[in-house]
C-alpha cells in the first residue's frame, strides 16, 4: 500500500515537473511586482522623486495665482 502511494506521488510529481504553464504566470507576477516597486519608489512620500518635483510645481503655481505660498 505504501509503495502504491509512493508510485502515485512520483507520477504526479513528474507530471507537474513537465507542466510549464504556471511558470509563465509566476514570471509575469514577478515582473508586475518589480514594476510596482519601482513605481512606489518613484512616487514615494517626501521631497525626493517625482512626488517632490510635482509638489514644487504645484506650490509655484499656487504662489503665482494667490501671491502667497502654502
Amino acid at each position: 500500500m505504501l509503495t502504491k502511494l509512493f508510485v502515485k506521488a512520483s507520477v504526479a510529481a513528474q507530471s507537474y515537473k513537465k507542466d510549464e504553464a504556471g511558470v509563465t504566470a509566476i514570471e509575469y507576477g514577478l515582473i508586475a511586482a518589480a514594476i510596482a516597486g519601482v513605481v512606489a519608489v518613484a512616487f514615494g512620500t517626501g521631497d525626493s522623486g517625482i512626488s517632490g518635483a510635482l509638489s514644487d510645481v504645484f506650490e509655484k503655481i499656487q504662489t503665482s495665482l494667490t501671491g502667497k505660498s502654502a
